[in-house]
């Protein structure tokens, strides 16, 4: 089957689209892309995911985004956040959305830390290259 476009574009109760900007509290819905195989995989089908993201953390030597989500029958997943991104992602408004902003202020903080962080280690690691022995 070759790639097809996703159709879920948010409903009633998942209607606000916070992709690329999802946080942990977030109740969210999306369209998750499936493949057969391992090696020279093909895709299969869209599922459908709903779930409350749990946590998030950037990866020390890429700062890859992960996001873990605990889905509505209390299974738990891990997710790249270009992957939840992808094909877009909606989420159900929050009773307060001041503590929301809350979450994405702190999400942010940490991006920017991980980002710096990043640099200045391949900084390092590109002056060290250059030592003469």
């Amino acid at each position: 089957m070759t790639y097809q476009i996703p159709t879920f574009k948010g409903d009633k109760e998942f209607s606000i689209d916070c992709t690329g900007d999802a946080c942990v509290g977030d109740h969210v819905k999306f369209e998750k892309s499936e493949f057969t195989g391992y090696r020279n995989s093909k895709f299969s089908h869209f599922s459908l995911q709903c779930g409350e993201i749990i946590k998030d953390s950037y990866g020390a030597k890429a700062q890859q985004h992960t996001f873990t989500i605990k889905r509505v029958d209390n299974t738990i997943f891990k997710i790249k956040g270009r992957n939840l991104y992808r094909n877009k992602t909606w989420r159900k408004k929050w009773e307060n959305e001041s503590l929301r902003k809350e979450a994405l202020q702190e999400k942010y903080t940490r991006g920017n830390q991980a980002r710096t962080d990043r640099q200045t280690r391949l900084a390092e690691e590109f002056e060290g290259s250059f030592i003469l022995k």
